[in-house]
């Protein structure tokens, strides 16, 4: 069987499923990227190049639009060299929201399409309009909101099949194309994401931290309000009163992944420290930007409460991870948390915008080891029956592969 992934950061959220069945006897495996990665021995990358921007003329609301257009068209040229080679996919599985999968059935008409569904935008009940401190700055409105679906729904006019990793993802699709969807997660490496008790970090080669500090932990990809740090932030002066003895370890960069940029220039992370810096104790909270994998595991593995803040949108990984590993969870009371955390059960949540209540959540955590180890091992438990990388969710997503291929 041959399949071509399409990403344009390969193999993104397909770096478990590509080269699981490259291994497959009797597969090929080849993979698209707009950035320069390199392949291995079992499969080999093809690095495609956006040859020129946006038009200057272009209507504001579909610049958005044109710049898939043009991925989409480089993706195009590449798939007809390789069309040239001999290459003739049977499976294209294809993250579809930034274009490149647009034209590649004009290639291969005859492969089958499956596309990652990973958030279909909305208007109302979803993330935009959900943070009324932020809708003056806002990038998009309801009309920009509407047109950014368009690629979408080109998709689903030749997509065969697809796959959303949480069941609130695949739901904010339309209900007609919603029984195509399979809901399958990408997949927690429980091997990896483990406790370890003997755990320890050091900040800036000085402070050492282990288990025998109290820790409190947030991570986001990039430090913004999508993602809550502004209410966390909020958070911390009434929180490192409380606990004179707590360190907090702050993981993310200061750039944008989601919403609108921070106004003239400045960064998200430096306007909310700012807003706090007076009244906090400096010493005791830690920017350490964005780390490696393993780092990053190890600060879970140190963490006494760990908490995970995030607008109605994509669940990120780290908050799986972190159940994973076994933290003491305050979450925010949002739908696609929801879906993973029980009130009481394996995890604590909270309202997003009460920075009174997340206080009070933290310090009655940092004050009960008992029910934090009991959180923290129904968190895991939890991981295990439904997210395990390697015993569920690849295996699914294989079947959901071979399915689409035999169809």
């Amino acid at each position: 069987m041959r399949y071509l992934f399409v990403h344009q950061n390969f193999p993104g959220q397909f770096k478990y499923l590509a080269p699981a069945l490259s291994k497959i006897d009797g597969n090929e495996v080849v993979g698209f990227s707009m950035n320069e990665v390199s392949g291995t021995d079992s499969f080999r990358v093809i690095n495609y190049k956006v040859t020129r921007s946006n038009s200057s003329g272009t209507h504001p609301l579909l610049k958005d639009f044109e710049t898939k257009v043009l991925r989409g068209e480089a993706a195009y040229h590449a798939a007809v060299a390789l069309k040239l080679e001999g290459f003739y996919p049977d499976v294209i599985i294809a993250h579809p929201s930034w274009g490149e999968s647009l034209f590649l059935k004009e290639v291969w008409p005859n492969a089958r399409l499956g596309i990652y569904c990973e958030y279909f935008y909305k208007a109302q009940g979803a993330d935009f309009g959900f943070d009324a401190e932020f809708s003056s700055i806002k990038n998009d409105s309801e009309i920009s909101i509407k047109l950014k679906n368009i690629n979408n729904y080109i998709h689903f006019d030749f997509a065969d099949a697809g796959i959303s990793p949480t069941q609130w993802q695949r739901n904010t699709y339309p209900q007609s194309f919603q029984s195509r969807i399979s809901v399958i997660h990408d997949g927690i490496d429980t091997d990896i994401a483990v406790s370890d008790p003997d755990a320890y970090v050091t900040i800036n080669n000085v402070i050492r931290l282990n288990k025998s500090n109290e820790i409190i932990t947030f991570v986001n990809r990039n430090l913004e309000p999508y993602r809550g740090y502004h209410i966390f932030m909020r958070s911390l002066p009434a929180l490192l009163k409380e606990r004179p003895n707590a360190h907090v370890i702050i993981v993310g960069g200061d750039k944008v992944s989601y919403g609108a940029a921070a106004p003239a220039g400045q960064s998200w992370k430096s306007i909310f420290l700012n807003e706090v810096i007076d009244r906090i104790d400096k010493s005791r909270v830690h920017f350490v930007g964005n780390l490696s994998y393993k780092n990053f595991i190890k600060v879970l593995q140190v963490s006494t409460v760990h908490v995970y803040l995030t607008y109605p949108f994509v669940l990120s990984w780290s908050l799986l991870e972190a159940m994973s590993v076994g933290c003491a969870i305050v979450a925010s009371k949002t739908v696609p948390v929801e879906e993973v955390i029980e009130h009481g059960i394996n995890g604590k949540l909270v309202d997003f915008f009460d920075k009174e209540l997340l206080t009070q959540e933290i310090v009655n955590l940092l004050d009960n080891p008992k029910l934090r180890t009991e959180l923290g091992q129904v968190a895991r438990k939890t991981i295990l029956a439904k997210y395990d990388l390697n015993s569920i969710c690849l295996p699914a997503q294989i079947a959901w592969s071979n399915a689409l291929s035999n169809h």
